[in-house]
């Protein structure tokens, strides 16, 4: 086995042969276990170890939005009769944090896989040069590889759009993904927010959380559009109490100013804001790779096609994670990362993934939470449904939390021809964890009669209201 140093060189003369070569190191890194011990392996990271979700994505952000819930419970004491409020923020000390949690774990997983003998790590990004075959290009110079089996796993980029006075904003470095948002040196007095989705909806919430004058806009009338029309509405309600909320509007021209920049969107006038965070979707990573002549086919999403196997139309190659799915979401990629990892070591045995009831969260105030479809997707598909809406303030737990006026639900979707849920959306605190009962319910093929009743549920936990609204669901069912 050859030193990282060694295979890193500028002649590193005749390609560096493995049995498998993983590019990525987000889930795709959790592939290669002791099983793989007698593989000779390649992993190619073009940026951190650990992926968009370690450094960038769902567990930095998470980290704030814990922190931007503290202060939202130091601004709500006074309801509680308890003397608390929120005088503001030490930013450097929120980032740093994070990230003296999050950037050792990064180096870790680095040091962990140069430190195993049968696997090699290139820093560098990976392009196609033929069939399983690749170069690196490293700061060393060019790297030649190729392997037996190749995991495609690089992820995906924030996407930027082509808006006029956007690049001179960004060279003012005025301008933030993402990618980026997490590390400024200083909380904004006012930040303007481009997309209505899961990213730009909890980054406004934790900056105004935290104080920050946020702007958000979008081309939509709700925010989280995708989501059940009733738990957008209502989210759109309570976000535009929170924030300046510009809907139905777009971004047509950004303009440096002596104080900041200018946002000029149209019908909806102007905005001032100190820095602008962009959050209008995500992109493959496919276009980086060269796979022209590869036989690796792509979608007109950028999306590397792949079938139930995670197989890509290339013999050899398989894709995973954001890379190829329609689901964006780290626990799929992880769940897709595992059939890979069992089809790679059982080639005669191979497992197929399993896509059918992907459940999704939105870590805001208040969360939101859903599994299955939509009402609206189910009256299209022609279901003949029965529908109930559980609120939060109906339950014992939901007196506690001064639930009232909050509009908080769980509401719940059943196909009336066999008894089952199809669909859950939840809006409200713990959001996240309540709707666990349902995607069980779903992915067990569990009927509605029975679910409720057939268990215990801890009185006066908030898990209440998911029984209330399933008892109400089955008496809906029977109706």
């Amino acid at each position: 086995m050859t030193s990282q140093q060694d295979s890193d060189r500028t002649d590193a003369g005749p390609a560096r042969h493995y049995d498998l070569l993983v590019l990525g190191t987000g889930s795709g890194n959790t592939i290669v276990d002791d099983r793989f011990d007698d593989w000779s392996v390649g992993i190619v990271e073009r940026t951190e170890f650990g992926g968009t979700c370690l450094n960038r994505g769902c567990i930095p952000s998470k980290m704030f939005v814990v922190t931007a819930d503290h202060a939202c419970d130091a601004a709500q004491g006074p309801r509680f009769g308890v003397h608390t409020r929120y005088d503001g923020v030490d930013w450097p000390a929120v980032r740093d944090r994070v990230f003296d949690r999050i950037d050792p774990q990064a180096r870790g997983g680095r040091e962990y896989r140069e430190g195993l003998v049968n696997v090699e790590v290139h820093a560098g990004t990976a392009r196609f040069t033929g069939e399983r075959r690749l170069v690196v290009e490293t700061e060393h110079g060019e790297v030649q590889v190729s392997a037996d089996q190749v995991v495609i796993a690089v992820g995906g980029r924030p996407v930027v759009p082509d808006i006029e006075g956007l690049e001179e904003a960004a060279a003012a470095g005025l301008v933030h993904t993402s990618d980026t948002i997490m590390r400024i040196d200083a909380l904004p007095h006012r930040l303007g927010v481009i997309g209505g989705g899961y990213v730009g909806s909890e980054f406004a919430n934790i900056f105004a959380s935290l104080g920050t004058e946020v702007v958000q806009v979008d081309g939509q009338d709700l925010l989280l559009s995708t989501q059940d029309a009733d738990v957008a509405r209502r989210f759109t309600e309570i976000s535009g109490e929170r924030w300046d909320l510009r809907l139905g509007a777009e971004l047509e021209r950004v303009e440096l100013t002596d104080g900041g920049l200018r946002l000029h969107l149209g019908e909806q006038g102007t905005a001032e804001v100190d820095l602008l965070l962009l959050a209008v979707g995500r992109r493959p990573n496919s276009d980086l790779l060269d796979l022209e002549g590869t036989g690796i086919e792509v979608d007109d999403a950028g999306r590397v096609v792949v079938d139930e196997q995670q197989r890509t139309t290339a013999e050899g190659v398989w894709a995973l994670g954001d890379i190829s799915t329609h689901h964006p979401l780290k626990h799929v990629a992880n769940h897709e990362a595992r059939i890979v990892q069992h089809n790679l070591l059982h080639p005669e045995d191979l497992q197929t993934v399993d896509h059918r009831f992907v459940p999704q969260a939105v870590f805001s105030v208040p969360q939101v939470a859903a599994v299955g479809l939509t009402e609206e997707q189910a009256r299209e598909q022609g279901l003949d449904l029965a529908v109930f809406t559980q609120h939060y303030a109906d339950v014992a737990h939901g007196w506690a939390l001064e639930e009232d006026d909050s509009g908080h639900l769980v509401k719940v979707l059943a196909d009336r021809a066999t008894g089952r849920l199809v669909g859950a959306h939840l809006l409200g605190p713990q959001a996240s964890v309540l709707v666990q009962p349902l995607i069980q319910a779903m992915s067990f093929d569990q009927p509605v009669r029975g679910l409720a009743r057939g268990q215990y549920w801890i009185h006066p936990a908030l898990s209440e209201v998911v029984e209330n609204a399933l008892i109400g669901l089955e008496a809906a069912l029977d109706a």
